[in-house]
């Protein structure tokens, strides 16, 4: 028995199969199911173990017509038992009538085992307060926890600090007594990406 020859009409949506199965490669797989045959008509990362000429199933879904483009995300196991998150596109033609629908199954099985050993990872539970005795004098935390705060404040990421928001820093800084730990000046100074000189500059007017 000869393989049907594919339906030209659908080769755009084929090329767009392969196009999310690759850039999602290797957890995704992208069925074409084609309503007029109510067959599989294609598959891009085959993981389902679904045959191409298969019977689509999708009967049910078009026989009182849909409005519908995009159905889910919804979830489904997979014949392994991963966990599928999936997405159905229904594809129409020129008349609007659906004639095909375009499946995406994502595994995110890994992503979860993933989510969970990062939750574990960064659960609270695991982290004491800071010791009294090891953070008493510890002035870089001191100025990393001001500095932080001074471009949450401001809406200012370090990178994109002008010289002026420099200068205001370390006056700033200078204020809430940075400078008293030992080497602060050179700390502050790699921090903000400026040379020592200029700090000293700028500390040196705050005496002036």
């Amino acid at each position: 028995m000869s393989t049907p020859r594919p339906d030209p009409a659908l080769d755009n949506f084929r090329a767009i199969a392969d196009a999310i199965a690759t850039l999602f490669f290797p957890h995704a797989e992208v069925v074409l199911h084609d309503l007029r045959s109510q067959k599989i008509d294609y598959i891009a990362n085959n993981l389902s173990k679904r045959e191409i000429g298969d019977d689509a199933a999708l009967e049910d879904m078009f026989e009182e017509g849909t409005d519908e483009t995009n159905i889910g995300p919804y979830e489904k196991l997979n014949w392994d038992g991963q966990k599928i998150r999936s997405l159905s596109t229904v594809l129409r033609d020129a008349n609007g009538n659906p004639m095909a629908v375009l499946c995406i199954n994502l595994n995110i099985s890994l992503f979860e085992s993933v989510k969970a050993a990062l939750d574990l990872f960064l659960s609270p539970s695991k982290v004491i307060p800071q010791p009294d005795a090891l953070f008493r004098d510890d002035w870089q935390e001191r100025i990393n926890t001001f500095l932080n705060g001074w471009l949450r404040q401001r809406q200012l990421s370090l990178n994109l600090l002008t010289r002026e928001h420099k200068r205001e820093l370390v006056f700033a800084l200078h204020a809430e007594g940075a400078f008293r730990g030992k080497s602060a000046a050179n700390y502050v100074a790699n921090v903000l990406n400026m040379g020592r000189a200029t700090v000293y500059k700028h500390l040196k007017e705050l005496k002036a």
